[in-house]
């Protein structure tokens, strides 16, 4: 029977938010080259050598979005295929993309470790829900 796609939005979400951050990441490398604050073969490992700190921000950043939200898409999807429909699912999808988004603002704009932390920490609470909220619902429909 279909279903809807409406908890594959904040996946959509997501991973547009992740390519706008590595577009950011290579406006700052080049910008960085350009103005002759890094050379090329800085970048050859990923980063090396001193380098500034919007650079390295922005790279971090974007490791950082490949990382845990790995799990939000897997999550995602197994819900989408199990045809979980409910509006708090998707509810905390989106709040998960917000989180993220807010938690890359801080991190590439003024880096202060606690509000980023909390961002983060938030985000991840919020993972952990959704994982335990949809084996709460696949148990209950004997899955």
């Amino acid at each position: 029977m279909p279903h809807s796609n409406t908890v594959l939005w904040p996946l959509f979400a997501l991973a547009a938010w992740t390519m706008f951050m590595i577009l950011h990441l290579a406006f700052r490398r080049v910008r960085a080259f350009l103005r002759r604050e890094a050379r090329i073969d800085q970048f050859a490992l990923g980063e090396s050598g001193p380098l500034s700190q919007q650079v390295i921000l922005a790279n971090r950043n974007y490791m950082n979005l490949l990382e845990m939200p790995i799990l939000f898409y897997v999550v995602g999807v197994m819900a989408y295929a199990a045809g979980i429909e409910a509006t708090w699912f998707v509810a905390l999808a989106w709040t998960y993309v917000a989180l993220r988004v807010l938690h890359s603002i801080v991190h590439v704009t003024y880096n202060h470790v606690l509000h980023r932390f909390a961002l983060f920490a938030a985000s991840n609470v919020v993972l952990v829900g959704m994982w335990l909220l949809l084996a709460i619902q696949l148990h209950a429909r004997g899955s």
